[in-house]
């Protein structure tokens, strides 16, 4: 903040202490929520400052504040004032605290028991030995000179006291020289606040043009509502150091759419995006509110068939160092076909918003026009004009099998059998790495796909290349990419209800 003067002790002299009860207004109040399970909280505060020092309490704070990430200022940069101390309170008034703060002293107690059919009430005084309450502890009340664990009946507390507050609140202590009456504004981080997004895409029949809904759930578990906020949702991988937990008493230092405006709406943002939700809404404690952000129609998307005869689930990372020459190192095989989903996220193909992280859910209607769910995965931050490209599940009606044939492993240096001589000696020359056979493994494999479907497809046959860096295919019954250092791709066409089958040999060396 900033401050006109300087402290001193003549001034010093002068000052006197002021209890100020600042208000908020309500409408004012600004979210910006990350998905990290966190958010930015923007409120105004009416202060009514005097010369001199003023105790301000401020009653709208969260029970997860980070109290050092406070900032109290004028934003209009007029009025001069100090912050001399900060204190959090997150200890609203409970049964367990006032217990604590009656702790050595005697309350009474209210029990109810049934006698003869009708309910009997009575007072039972006892003193409270310990109230168990910082050290998560049971309580230890004494009546009639015996110690019992727990409480004898209801608690009845002769006072809140002087030390309880009713909700998490912030005090600060303020100087300033001259009076001061304005609206000031208080920002600070909260946790226990997050926001995800979810995607439902809807399928015909029959074709793979998809509908998209795309939903935003905000979740507030941060102790404290929010009436008729503005909020903004950030999309990113913002880098947050962990929050320390904090005691209960704490102080510290100061695109596609239908007719209408969309509801909510996107800007680039530093590194990240941000979303603005076009209407204040009220997001109360412990609530779940959610918000359509995206609606798309007539999406063009493909379906992509992948066998990945070698592994048990995809992108798996198959090549292990020291494995290499274990005969059965990599030649496990699984039948199952993968069945990826792929669409491009462009304004040409009715969407093009940066979609943020999120679940993706698809349906597809059936012939009586109802939705059967079909798979679901998850996207991470899809800027605009880049492919979404996701597993659904694995094909019924395609089966694969992987087979290793042959394998030959060569471990050793073996020396060539033509000799040089030296010509002036007539004697054998050293031999060297160049005129020796390198080890080597040579490896088969048959692969086989089977099409039951009553359709044509076409699949991708993926190929990990796993037992060492340097390799080559010595022959081979079709056609294939390299698509990495340690990967190939066949492509196949099956037929309906046809089987075709590939071989190829690799070699290795090193």
């Amino acid at each position: 903040m900033r401050a006109s003067f300087h402290h001193n002790s003549t001034w010093a002299t002068l000052l006197f202490a002021v209890s100020v009860t600042c208000s908020n207004a309500r409408a004012e109040v600004a979210l910006t929520i990350y998905n990290q399970n966190f958010a930015v909280v923007r409120d105004v505060v009416s202060l009514d400052l005097k010369a001199g020092l003023n105790q301000v309490n401020f009653a709208e704070a969260t029970a997860f504040l980070e109290p050092s990430s406070v900032i109290l200022r004028d934003p209009a940069d007029r009025h001069a004032f100090q912050v001399l101390e900060q204190n959090y309170r997150a200890d609203p008034v409970s049964q367990e605290l006032l217990l604590a703060l009656n702790e050595g002293k005697t309350i009474d107690f209210e029990s109810i028991r049934q006698e003869n059919g009708q309910t009997k009430r009575e007072k039972v005084p006892g003193k409270i030995v310990r109230s168990g309450y910082l050290a998560g502890l049971q309580p230890i009340i004494e009546t009639d000179d015996k110690l019992r664990f727990g409480l004898p009946g209801q608690p009845i507390f002769p006072t809140l006291g002087e030390d309880t507050i009713l909700k998490p609140s912030l005090h600060w202590v303020i100087e300033t020289k001259s009076p001061a009456k304005f609206d000031a504004e208080v920002s600070y981080v909260t946790g226990n606040m997050r926001w995800e997004a979810d995607y439902n895409l809807v399928f015909p029949e029959r074709g793979n043009l998809l509908d998209m809904v795309g939903w935003v759930t905000m979740e507030n578990e941060s102790g404290r509502a929010f009436e008729q906020a503005r909020i903004k949702l950030m999309a990113g991988d913002v880098n947050k150091i962990q929050s320390l937990s904090f005691g209960r008493r704490v102080a510290g230092s100061g695109g596609g759419g239908g007719g209408g405006a969309p509801p909510v709406t996107e800007k680039s943002f530093d590194e990240y995006h941000l979303y603005t939700l076009e209407r204040p809404a009220t997001l109360r404690d412990r609530e779940k509110k959610q918000v359509e952000f995206v609606r798309a129609a007539e999406v063009k998307s493909t379906v992509t068939y992948v066998y990945d005869g070698a592994q048990t689930a995809p992108d798996q990372v198959w090549y292990v160092d020291g494995l290499h020459t274990e005969p059965q190192y990599g030649v496990q095989s699984n039948k199952k076909v993968w069945v990826f989903r792929e669409f491009t996220n462009s304004a040409a193909n009715h969407l093009g918003l940066p979609l943020p992280k999120g679940r993706i859910r698809f349906y597809r209607r059936d012939t009586n026009g109802q939705m059967e769910f079909t798979g679901e995965n998850v996207i991470e931050h899809t800027p605009r004009n880049e492919l979404v490209r996701l597993i659904t599940g694995t094909a019924f009606d395609l089966v694969g099998e992987r087979k290793q044939d042959s394998l030959k492993l060569n471990l050793t240096r073996m020396p060539n059998s033509t000799v040089a001589v030296d010509p002036a000696t007539g004697l054998p020359l050293p031999s060297s790495a160049a005129d020796s056979t390198p080890p080597f493994i040579d490896e088969s494999f048959t692969i086989t796909l089977r099409n039951h479907k009553s359709e044509a497809v076409d699949i991708r046959v993926v190929e990990h290349l796993c037992r060492w860096t340097t390799w080559e295919i010595k022959e081979k019954s079709s056609d294939y990419s390299k698509i990495d250092a340690q990967t190939i791709e066949f492509p196949l066409h099956l037929k309906p209800d046809s089987e075709q089958s590939l071989v190829y040999t690799v070699h290795y060396w090193w």
